[in-house]
């Protein structure tokens, strides 16, 4: 039964991947934006990803109402894209070779017309993406890329056109149609590149350490919760960081990083790669915000993987968390609920108990050197932890939202002395476990 829950978790995996960059010209553009009379499309340069530079984006804006919107990009040089919609949510993906942008603080955070905001960053190595939330159902009614004119730079222009549910759904590519979506037993992945974990290296099977995942929540795409100029997705990899690299010192342990860059990695990813690399422990780094309607949190804290969540609060950040995916323009919530269902039944009593344990140990140790939750130890359905042969959590090392907690999150100090504690719970949990259950794996 275990053979089998991998075999389902490897094939809805490869559903994750990016899409591979193409060509996305569309038909002729308006006379406002478009080539001067006369003059065909532009033809796409060479892929920036192969220049020393990445191109700049240096500006992005919104113009229309709600029947037409236009989206306009400034660049420094012409680029490729594609562009698509996706149903339920309603968006509008562009996928791009790897940009460089240099966006004021705040752009796509307001809505204008068709679109009720966008993001936008690295989703892959070598490629970026931009994701529009739509007000509804739309069509990309035009989409090229111009010639710098007039003092004007190079710019990306994408038209969105109002248009009603049954003219959406037939624009959509057979396979992302609702009514039309494959099973996974029906998927194939022969043409998806393996993006996240091909470089991966291939497991030591003469270094008998055990072997541990960091898993920096987010990145690329995904800033997760922020406050200022401060991300969780750069917070978290700061950490992250400093976690593998006191662990390595230690010479005890082989660390594996989900990411070590601002790069997007699907959820079902992260679980693959601890599942991939036989790993003996996988620890998830976030760092939450609370919405301001729900008043003021602060303090680190623990969870494990649970079918239900220990209370609202654990609800809400899971909730928040599982939606990782559709944020970057892929929703993954498609997957028949039957794969997760299975995974779920098959967690094994042991691995739970391992997880539960090494919560608590954690909890002990951080207690003493940085500041906790008032609940430090809860339990919620996160995807991320749902690998059935790997003891998981997920630390959420403090509040974006919480001002104390932020002079915390970006001390150097702070993170030095939580990074400690982390690890002294990793000792006396491998030394627990080895001395009960014999060697790691």
């Amino acid at each position: 039964m275990e053979n089998r829950a991998k075999h389902l978790v490897f094939l809805g995996c490869g559903l994750l991947c990016a899409a591979a960059l193409a060509l996305g010209m569309a038909s002729a553009p308006s006379a406002a934006e478009g080539p001067p009379d006369g003059q065909p499309a532009p033809a796409a340069s060479a892929p920036a990803a192969s220049a020393p530079n990445f191109p700049v984006a240096s500006g992005a804006r919104l113009a229309g109402d709600d029947k037409q919107t236009r989206f306009i990009l400034d660049l420094d040089r012409k680029i490729e894209f594609r562009a698509f919609p996706l149903a339920d949510p309603y968006r509008v993906v562009v996928d791009i070779p790897q940009v460089n942008f240099q966006l004021a603080a705040g752009t796509g955070s307001a809505a204008r017309g068709l679109v009720k905001a966008f993001r936008y960053g690295l989703v892959m190595p070598g490629g970026s993406r931009i994701v529009f939330d739509m007000t509804g159902p739309v069509k990309i009614a035009n989409s090229y890329v111009l010639d710098a004119a007039n003092g004007q730079p190079p710019r990306l222009v994408l038209d969105f056109e109002q248009v009603d549910r049954t003219s959406f759904v037939q624009s959509l590519a057979p396979e992302s149609r609702p009514e039309l979506k494959p099973s996974i037993s029906e998927a194939t992945t022969a043409t998806i590149p393996a993006v996240t974990t091909a470089a991966l290296p291939p497991v030591a099977t003469t270094d008998s350490r055990p072997l541990i995942v960091i898993d920096p929540g987010h990145g690329g795409i995904d800033n997760g919760t922020q406050s200022g100029d401060q991300t969780e997705k750069n917070l978290v990899l700061g950490f992250g960081l400093a976690l593998r690299d006191r662990i390595e010192k230690s010479g005890k342990y082989r660390v594996v990083m989900t990411r070590s860059d601002d790069t997007f990695i699907p959820l079902n990813d992260r679980v693959k790669i601890a599942r991939s690399q036989s790993a003996a422990l996988f620890v998830s780094i976030h760092a939450d915000a609370l919405p301001r309607r729900e008043g003021d949190a602060q303090g680190a804290t623990i969870y494990t993987v649970s079918d239900k969540a220990s209370d609202a609060e654990a609800e809400r950040l899971a909730e928040a968390e599982n939606k990782a995916d559709a944020i970057a323009g892929v929703n993954l919530t498609d997957e028949p609920t039957e794969v997760a269902d299975i995974l779920i039944d098959l967690a094994q009593r042991e691995t739970k108990t391992f997880s539960n344990r090494f919560a608590r140990l954690l909890m002990d140790e951080m207690k003493s050197t940085v500041r906790m939750h008032k609940h430090p130890l809860k339990s919620a359905g996160f995807r991320v932890l749902k690998a059935p042969d790997v003891p998981s959590v997920l630390v959420e090392i403090g509040y974006v939202s919480n001002k104390g907690d932020l002079e915390h999150l970006v001390s150097e100090n702070w993170r030095s002395k939580a990074v400690g504690s982390m690890v002294q719970a990793i000792d006396t949990f491998f030394s627990k476990r080895l001395a009960t259950a014999g060697p790691a794996k």
